[in-house]
């Protein structure tokens, strides 16, 4: 996306710069406006409650009226008016599309101190003095929240105020840019397009809670949330409109948000493969480009990326050919179907409207849409009406689904459209906070959100691999051409994945080919959230709520690629991967098959360039297609489910024609695979192939099944519906035959291989391996990172503060993009030079890591060095662990004996490359375990 500024120097960028401050200024305005509680009024003590139906109005000793809609048992909404009337509702219908579930019959009480109103899930309090709210479970007696004050407002801005939980966690407010556990922060719910850490790409006003509720402001105002103790959620406004939904599970909260503010929208199928933006009509006088880009003429132009793209035998299936910045197209209707020859799919991205949508759609054959933020940046209503009119202009004028991507998208955006994190780099720390970005937007019902493939600007070969590596497990997911660095290699600033030398390409080449492969399986899991509100992209707190380890930012770094994947992407310019945090159960190392089980952390995990960390949780069955490029290239003759089995499991296939709207109409059909299996050691495992229930327009009347099991040995035999498999002497007699099995134990450490035969997909039929041995699994370490939130440094005996400002908190604030750099502009302090870092609390460290600076500079890596933990400053002891840094920019680990403490000290002794007396880091961590 090139969605504001065009590049340095381009025409138009005073223009659009101008622009972009104007909007940033007012945002920040509004978001900051007046300190909330200075003059605010309150709504006084209750004078009474009448009710209409669900319907219950609350009166007060002054104007302030508040009317409370409960809408299904657990979800309702409670609106406050400072003048008493209830005319104002600025939002309308657009966010909560779904009001009305029927009759609830719930109860009115009058408990003295309070009034409740009761359901069979909840129960809600209306204390009488003051009023305030608390929201209590059906019992009402289990609290779930409760102000700590009256809400409050001025002229400007209102706000609520809730008590916090001595171990409430908090999710939500949209596509935030950074981690997605959001306790003690305060998070921007507004538009600012600065698409930086902590900012907000795609902002929502809505969060959830451990406590088992979220809450959606029923507004267009923006706002701001402070996480802290009270938490304070601020909107600017001058009423109180929110919706709430009451849930066992945050998974049941995500659901009943999405019940009301419209399920997250089914993708055409060729809308997770690959795709990529960028303008193909740069010949034309108006565009704000480079005029001379070669193969970037015309917009038939395009195909010729196709024809590349295929020629690399590169899955690729979607590109939209069309910058407003004075781009444009020409011959659309030709390039839409030469590309479609080529099994791509075209959309526009348009800067300046839809004012040609209809023939765009219904006669050039225009399926998709991006808006760009120089037409929708506004944001909020804007915004949102802008998305309307794409999906609007699909759908009115094709069978097609709706495929519109956008920024600046607000509650209810999940319903129509893939949000992305906007004008980014290809940087290590861009990686960083991108993965808990995309990973925390599904916590707020975002099923597709996304980043562009190494950013537009800068980037190496070396980031986009990484990036393409882990944003292939993501639903949706594309490039953006034409304003990324021209060098390391010719043609890079194309930004395509077969635009590389080797060992770039096949690397490239082999995730692209993975997601083409794991396609079902994909497909599926965004079928699931748009039934139930559940994101394929998972934070580990959606799968493992109870875990008090996936419930917050030490797991940011990681997640579930629906409920079978844990995908841990690297993130720096390493090739080892420490601190994968594996909860509960068996997981399968992907590559390797080797078995690991947790809880506990995984460190020191070998992840060379082309190995992206992947485990797969032990009873998963996943679903395969035959390799192709692009859907459809090939017939689905042969399913295969990748099995690793534990006992008991299951998986129900969705499939439809996965292109029109037909399946909204029950055009699809599902089919389960029951998996049966010993907890451990030896014992028959049964797959149980179910019979496909429903149809839709392509689907086959039969199809080849076949099984790849992980194990440990070979069974005695398998059988289909008891007859016998014939055991097969090895791979290229597999290959050969129609039916039977072997077992590979080189094969990821051990694979059962098993082709079932041709069956009718509405027929069940069940497969048997006798005797089979599953594999046993190691324990991980119940060491991990300490986390440095409570991090201080006691003393570091030099800093740069002037001209770098290098304090040495930087080397601890989380951020790979500051460093921490000891004294050059005045008298450089000689070395050895050292940080004393207090943890916060005891542990039992064993471990350091050092993160060289990653800015480009290469003077002050640390070279010789000692590490110290102890629980005094004044009497460290001996070292912990000495060693000699690299003269590189890698991730560095020193590792050792654990020892108790709360201090840690890295002395640096040299300097890697002995360029002068210096010490840098970007950053410093450590792993362990607390240690009361």
């Amino acid at each position: 996306m090139r969605s504001v500024l065009p590049r340095p120097g381009s025409p138009g960028t005073r223009r659009t710069a101008l622009g972009l401050a104007v909007l940033l200024m007012a945002s920040l305005f509004a978001v900051l406006g007046p300190v909330p509680g200075a003059g605010a009024t309150t709504a006084g003590n209750v004078t009474g409650v009448t009710r209409s139906g669900d319907t219950f109005t609350v009166t007060t000793t002054g104007k302030p009226t508040v009317r409370i809609t409960v809408a299904r048992a657990d979800i309702f909404r409670i609106w406050l008016s400072p003048d008493g009337t209830f005319t104002n509702d600025p939002a309308g219908a657009d966010l909560a599309v779904r009001t009305s579930f029927g009759t609830v019959g719930a109860t009115l009480t009058d408990a003295g101190a309070y009034w409740r109103i009761g359901t069979s899930a909840i129960s809600l309090r209306i204390n009488k003095s003051p009023l305030t709210f608390a929201l209590y479970r059906a019992d009402d007696t289990t609290l779930v929240w409760a102000e700590s004050q009256p809400t409050s407002w001025t002229n400007q801005q209102t706000t609520q105020y809730l008590a916090r939980g001595a171990d409430e966690q908090f999710y939500g407010t949209g596509l935030h840019l950074g981690e997605w556990a959001l306790r003690d922060k305060t998070v921007p719910v507004s538009v600012s397009n600065s698409w930086t850490e902590n900012s907000n790409a795609s902002p929502a006003p809505f969060y959830m809670s451990t406590n088992g509720y979220g809450v959606m402001r029923n507004t267009w105002a923006p706002g701001s949330y402070n996480f802290g103790a009270p938490t304070q959620l601020t909107h600017n406004e001058n009423r109180f409109d929110a919706w709430y939904f009451a849930g066992d599970s945050l998974k049941g909260v995500l659901n009943a948000y999405t019940d009301v503010t419209g399920k997250p929208f089914l993708a055409p199928i060729w809308g997770l493969e690959l795709g990529n933006a960028d303008c193909f009509n740069a010949s034309n006088p108006a565009y704000t480009g480079d005029h001379d880009r070669l193969r970037h003429q015309t917009t038939p132009d395009a195909v010729g990326y196709a024809t590349d793209a295929r020629a690399a035998d590169m899955p690729s299936g979607w590109f939209l050919p069309n910058d407003g910045y004075g781009c444009g197209y020409t011959d659309l209707p030709n390039t839409v179907s030469s590309l479609a020859a080529q099994g791509v799919h075209t959309g526009l991205w348009t800067s300046t409207g839809l004012n040609s949508i209809n023939w765009e759609v219904s006669t050039a054959g225009s399926r998709a849409v991006k808006t760009d933020v120089a037409w929708i940046g506004g944001g909020y209503k804007s915004a949102f009406t802008g998305v309307q009119q794409a999906v609007d202009g699909i759908e009115k004028n094709s069978d097609g689904r709706r495929f519109v991507w956008t920024v600046d998208g607000w509650a209810g955006t999940q319903r129509n459209a893939v949000v992305w994190t906007g004008d980014t780099s290809g940087t290590w720390d861009a990686m960083r906070w991108h993965v808990p970005s995309i990973a925390g937007a599904g916590l707020s019902g975002l099923n597709y959100a996304s980043g562009d493939v190494d950013g537009i600007y800068a980037g190496s070969p070396q980031t986009y691999v990484r990036d393409l590596q882990w944003k292939a497990f993501t639903p949706a997911f594309m490039t953006m051409s034409g304003w990324g660095a021209t060098n390391p290699s010719a043609g890079y600033n194309d930004k395509q994945p077969w635009r590389y030398a080797e060992p770039y390409l096949s690397i490239n080449r082999k995730y692209l080919q993975l997601k083409m492969r794991l396609m079902p399986y994909l497909y599926t899991m965004s079928r699931v959230a748009t039934d139930t509100g559940v994101p394929a992209t998972r934070a580990m707190v959606l799968e493992y709520p109870d875990d008090p380890v996936a419930r917050g930012n030490l797991t940011s770094g990681q997640f579930m690629a629906g409920d079978s994947f844990l995908v841990a992407p690297v993130v720096s310019d390493t090739a080892v991967r420490d601190g994968v945090y594996l909860p509960a159960g068996d997981w399968t190392d992907y590559w390797t098959g080797k078995v690991y089980t947790g809880p506990g952390w995984l460190n020191g995990y070998s992840a060379p360039l082309d190995t992206l960390p992947l485990f797969v949780k032990s009873g998963a069955a996943v679903p395969m297609w035959p390799q192709m490029n692009y859907t459809g290239e090939k017939p689905v003759s042969t399913l295969t489910y990748d099995v690793y089995p534990r006992g008991a499991s299951s998986f129900t296939l969705y499939e439809d024609d996965g292109t029109t709207r037909a399946y909204q109409n029950g055009a699809s059909a599902r089919q389960t695979v029951n998996v049966t299996a010993p907890a451990s050691g030896s014992g028959n495992v049964t797959l149980a192939v179910g019979a496909a229930t429903g149809s839709y327009t392509g689907q086959l009347a039969s199809r080849a099944y076949e099984f790849t099991v992980h194990a440990a040995a070979a069974p005695s035999a398998v059988t289909v519906g008891g007859a016998a498999l014939p055991k097969l002497s090895g791979k290229a007699a597999y290959q050969a035959a129609a039916t039977g099995w072997y077992f590979d134990p080189a094969d990821r450490a051990g694979t059962l291989w098993i082709k079932a035969g041709d069956h009718a997909v509405n027929s069940a039929f069940t497969v048997t391996a006798t005797g089979l041995t599953l594999p046993a699994g190691t324990p991980v370490t119940a060491s991990g990172p300490i986390p440095q939130a409570g991090w201080k440094v006691v003393a570091a005996d030099s800093q740069e503060t002037t001209n770098e400002n290098g304090a040495a908190a930087n080397a601890i604030d989380g951020s790979s993009a500051t460093i921490w750099h000891t004294q050059w502009s005045s008298v450089a302090a000689p070395l050895p030079h050292e940080i004393q870092i207090d943890l916060g609390a005891r542990y039992a460290v064993d471990g350091l890591g050092y993160l060289p600076r990653q800015d480009g500079g290469v003077n002050g890596r640390i070279g010789q060095y000692e590490v110290y933990v102890s629980d005094s400053t004044t009497d460290w002891g001996p070292p912990v662990a000495t060693g000699t840094f690299a003269d590189t920019a890698s991730a560095k680990k020193a590792a050792f004996t654990a020892k108790r403490g709360r201090y840690l000290r890295l002395r640096a002794l040299t300097e890697a490359g002995n360029r002068g007396p210096w010490t840098s880091a970007a950053e410093i961590t450590a792993t362990g375990r607390p240690a009361p």
